[in-house]
């Protein structure tokens, strides 16, 4: 699978950590960095990893910054997008199966790397459940406009 990853100054070494995770599966990591702890705007690679997700060039992404909060604010901002912040395995379960959440933000502050490989092996093993779950994202879609063909930013 192919898969984007983004994060800011706070977020680059458990992208690092992350990075060697997915690649040690086997997965094709799209590192659209940071790589160093040197302050950087954190829309600038979130909107850059999403973007290969909402366009079809990555199947998945992955955003790391200090809470996670601003890298999901950022990428929701892109039709197509469904992005969440997760601190647990079980939240990563349910943002797949019922949310069929594509862009996963991790927050450096609150998960260590171990839990993190965790959480992402979580979130790629969920599968999304359809349902009354399809019928809710259909609202979402229709609201962002991206059942009417709006194209991608």
């Amino acid at each position: 699978m192919k898969i984007a990853l983004g994060a800011d100054h706070k977020g680059f070494r458990l992208k690092r950590d992350i990075r060697s995770f997915l690649e040690s599966q086997g997965h094709e990591v799209v590192d659209f960095g940071t790589d160093s702890d040197e302050s950087v705007d954190y829309p600038d690679f979130g909107i850059a990893a999403a973007r290969s997700v909402a366009r079809g060039e990555a199947q998945l992404g992955l955003l790391f910054c200090w809470t996670g909060t601003g890298m999901a604010i950022t990428a929701n901002k892109l039709p197509g997008i469904r992005s969440a912040v997760v601190l647990n395995t079980d939240m990563a379960q349910l943002a797949r199966q019922h949310n069929d959440v594509n862009v996963l933000s991790i927050p450096s502050k609150y998960v260590e790397p171990e839990q993190a490989r965790a959480i992402v092996q979580s979130w790629l093993e969920a599968r999304f459940e359809g349902g009354r779950h399809a019928r809710r994202l259909a609202k979402i879609q229709e609201l962002e406009g991206a059942s009417h063909g709006r194209p991608v930013r």
